[in-house]
């Protein structure tokens, strides 16, 4: 597969599907956007990403079981794929290689 390039929210619903590990589902993510970055972020833009995503190929996903709490309807449960998975490692790669470069006085402490 060709690598395809992520814009920032497509990379923070990846993250967020990979560390929820099989837990991921629309509001699930949306909660945990909101938790980790501190952002406001609308559950029709988490489903639009996690869609493109799908067609990327980096997620994949499948219906739950029906719950109680939403009246016996199932969620779509999204997991990464190891497309998915190896995308990640090579953001983190190009990332790390960038901060890198910076200059000690750009730099932020601790890096």
């Amino acid at each position: 597969m060709k690598r395809t390039h992520l814009g920032e929210f497509e990379e923070i619903v990846l993250l967020i599907v990979a560390f929820l590990d099989g837990k991921a589902y629309g509001v699930s993510i949306a909660h945990e956007i909101i938790r980790q970055t501190n952002r406001a972020v609308g559950l029709n833009q988490v489903h639009a990403s996690l869609q493109r995503l799908e067609e990327k190929g980096m997620v994949a996903s499948k219906m739950g079981d029906p719950t109680r709490e939403r009246g016996g309807r199932r969620k779509r449960i999204f997991t990464i794929t190891a497309f998915g998975n190896q995308t990640l490692q090579d953001i983190q790669t190009v990332r790390s290689n960038l901060w890198s470069l910076l200059p000690s006085s750009v730099k932020p402490s601790g890096l």
